[in-house]
């Protein structure tokens, strides 16, 4: 199956939330994954929210770790310095091989010039090499650091870390989802997606953790708490 981008599906101007993209992507995934693969994806997803991993991530107030990760350029990033340009917009994805997680680095991509306006900045932290990274930020045109969180350290920090179970790895191996490749270890360890809004005092104004990766934020949503006070 080839997932469209954004350009693809709106000629070159999208303008649909995306909750209706996400709604095209599951419809597609509806007509042409058999059923059973679809309950094995089902289930991890209530699997994992049911081990309780929501409420161990970092929440509205807390403060987050520093850390320091190299974007798809090898150029390293450190969260305190980041900080100290202004508000910070972190978004945990699992991989480019994800077509939920390319449509909301689309669609945050496209807002990227408003965050930038409020003075905010935005990354993308995911467990792929620099290499996928880069392969990911050339196809889908993404003009925010794409950053590569090696074993997923950082994620494990804010407490998104975990692993695939045995059974849906042998769907993602037979989907040819090899993730000890994309990811450069064999952990088979991702993080759940996130996004967080950070103040410039590493104190978090937004979460939104979610063990169901075909859910995610709008952008607009995250554009009001960036606009919230001044950067």
């Amino acid at each position: 199956m080839k997932w469209r981008s954004l350009e693809e599906s709106a000629g070159g101007t999208e303008t649909r939330s995306l909750a209706e993209i996400f709604a095209e992507r599951k419809e597609l995934i509806a007509k042409y994954v058999p059923a059973e693969i679809q309950a094995i994806h089902e289930r991890a997803i209530v699997e994992v929210r049911d081990s309780g991993i929501v409420g161990r991530a970092l929440r509205s107030g807390d403060k987050i770790p520093d850390f320091e990760l190299a974007d798809q350029s090898g150029t390293p990033h450190r969260a305190t310095e980041l900080l100290r340009q202004g508000k910070l917009v972190i978004c945990f994805f699992r991989g480019r091989w994800c077509p939920f997680c390319v449509g909301q680095s689309e669609a945050m991509n496209a807002v990227y010039p408003q965050i930038q306006a409020l003075g905010a900045l935005l990354v993308g932290v995911s467990p792929q090499t620099a290499h996928q990274s880069y392969l990911m930020a050339d196809q889908h045109h993404l003009r925010f650091p794409l950053l590569s969180d090696t074993e997923n350290k950082v994620a494990r920090q804010f407490g998104l870390a975990y692993r695939v179970p045995e059974y849906q790895q042998e769907i993602y191996q037979r989907a040819f989802v090899n993730l000890p490749f994309a990811n450069g270890d064999s952990s088979w360890e991702l993080p759940i997606p996130a996004t967080y809004v950070v103040d410039q005092d590493s104190t978090i104004l937004y979460a939104a953790a979610n063990p169901d990766y075909t859910e995610r934020p709008e952008p607009n949503e995250i554009l009001q708490i960036v606009s919230a006070n001044d950067c």
